[in-house]
């Protein structure tokens, strides 16, 4: 059982853990595209506002060679028409992302100059993609061109660019292509990834560890519970019961389901010992009885009582079916599911007894055996004869959908206190239940097994002649 509580807590230690992984492993995807999304719109934002400085100074008609392009060692060119490089950043020594790969300006148009900057693509593409018609010395809106790298006084980076076309008061369309430094979106990204793979084993530890702690300490009553049906087992003393944690959570509920098994059990044990002690009881008297007789004819033929043998083995032999049918009972044999007209069976039972009449509906027909429900009849026919002064009433009826079979004698009735009582197994309430007139006493509780083995109850009333009324309710057969 260790190695099952010890298992149990591996099982959750490690669905824990993996679900603690699979939610850091999601946050920190997520927060590390977040964090790169905002660097990489920053440095747009200052590869723009780059772009825009130099455009503005363009659009007022600054010169080329008076532009300031050197702020920041952030590469910047000056594209015009055809792709021509008009202007750079003094210090630019390679660049690649904006579509321009030359890093010297050509201030001066000529005819090769044309030539050669209309057959680079990347400048005519920028030009045609622009799409905007602007006018003297207006700005238009940037464009994220892309990441690339450029050379720097010696420094090789990444680089976020960023276009701006302006026209200048002379009517030269031009393009501004800036960038910023992707250094510092690198770095961030780079240290949070950093502490992630640090940060997240050392949590995921953390969380293997109070989870085992506190599954351990959830599962310490479950122990105790163990620990206890283990003693129980071993003593065989269901008097025991396991203990109820203060808890009132699921092991507080197991333990007390578990004392109320033990409960359950200890009250069936006691029940069949008594049982067992109660038929030794009464199948002594008859067996010693029937011995006597025996030995005394033995050495004394002339004094054989037979009859009194007779009703002794006759009795002995009921008392024995009595048993037998106790025992399949409480072995929960099923009844046959035969269909069984209790009016008919009802008159069979009453047949041949004196002072009993049966009346009510013609055919009142219930699924169940014939056998037991005969038996209940005739151990409800037998108890009223015993008690009645004179007569005995039987009557079968419907209610609703239920079928009743009542039996109701003139005699002293029921107290109160007793109608559950006597349903109990060799339960005498009076002298007039002795052994020589009424058995052993398991009539009526074969009865009431059997009414509750059909689906049925067997209950004890007031009769209205002052004596006792006993009823059998058993559901009605609906075919």
């Amino acid at each position: 059982m260790s190695r099952l509580f010890a298992s149990v807590r591996a099982r959750a230690t490690l669905a824990a853990t993996l679900v603690a992984a699979v939610a850091l492993v999601a946050a920190g995807t997520a927060v590390l595209l977040s964090l790169r999304s905002n660097l990489l719109g920053e440095a747009g934002t200052q590869a723009e506002r780059s772009a825009r400085d130099v455009a503005t100074s363009l659009a007022v008609g600054t010169p080329y060679t008076e532009l300031n392009l050197d702020d920041d060692d952030r590469p910047v060119q000056v594209v015009g028409e055809a792709g021509r490089l008009v202007a750079a950043s003094e210090d630019l020594e390679r660049v690649t992302g904006t579509g321009v790969d030359a890093v010297k300006p050509q201030p001066s148009a000529t005819a090769d100059d044309t030539d050669d900057g209309s057959s680079d693509d990347g400048g005519s593409d920028d030009d045609d993609d622009s799409g905007e018609s602007l006018e003297a010395g207006e700005i238009g809106e940037p464009t994220t061109v892309g990441d690339g790298t450029a050379t720097v006084d010696g420094d090789t980076e990444d680089y976020r660019f960023v276009a701006v076309p302006v026209e200048t008061r002379r009517g030269d369309q031009l393009t501004v292509y800036a960038g910023a430094p992707l250094s510092a979106e690198h770095g961030a990204v780079n240290t949070a990834l950093t502490v992630m793979l640090i940060g997240f084993p050392l949590l995921l530890a953390v969380v293997a560890w109070v989870t085992w702690l506190v599954t351990r300490r959830a599962l310490r009553p479950v122990e105790g519970i163990r620990r206890e049906m283990a003693a129980i087992t071993a003593s065989e003393d269901l008097a025991r019961r396991v203990p109820v944690p203060g808890t009132h959570d699921e092991v507080a509920r197991l333990a007390t389901t578990t004392n109320q098994t033990l409960a359950a059990l200890e009250s069936s044990v006691e029940r069949q010992r008594r049982f067992v002690a109660d038929a030794s009881h009464e199948l002594r008297s008859p067996i010693a009885s029937l011995r006597t007789q025996l030995e005394v004819a033995a050495a004394h033929p002339e004094l054989l009582d037979l009859d009194g043998a007779v009703e002794d083995t006759v009795r002995l032999q009921r008392l024995a079916a009595d048993l037998l049918l106790l025992a399949r009972l409480d072995a929960g044999e099923r009844p046959a599911d035969a269909r069984v007209d209790l009016a008919a069976l009802a008159r069979e039972a009453a047949e041949g007894r004196t002072g009993v009449s049966v009346r009510g509906d013609a055919e009142v027909n219930v699924a169940g055996s014939r056998g037991q429900l005969g038996r209940v009849l005739a151990n409800l026919l037998d108890n009223a004869q015993r008690h009645a002064r004179s007569a005995v009433e039987v009557t079968v009826r419907r209610d609703g959908e239920a079928a009743v079979v009542a039996v109701a004698d003139d005699g002293e009735g029921v107290p109160a206190a007793d109608r559950e009582r006597i349903f109990e197994r060799f339960v005498r309430l009076d002298a007039a239940r002795s052994r020589d007139d009424g058995g052993a006493g398991l009539g009526l509780a074969i009865a009431r097994d059997v009414a509750l083995r059909h689906g049925g109850t067997l209950t004890v009333h007031d009769a209205p002649a002052g004596g006792a009324l006993f009823e059998l309710r058993l559901p009605g057969d609906r075919a």
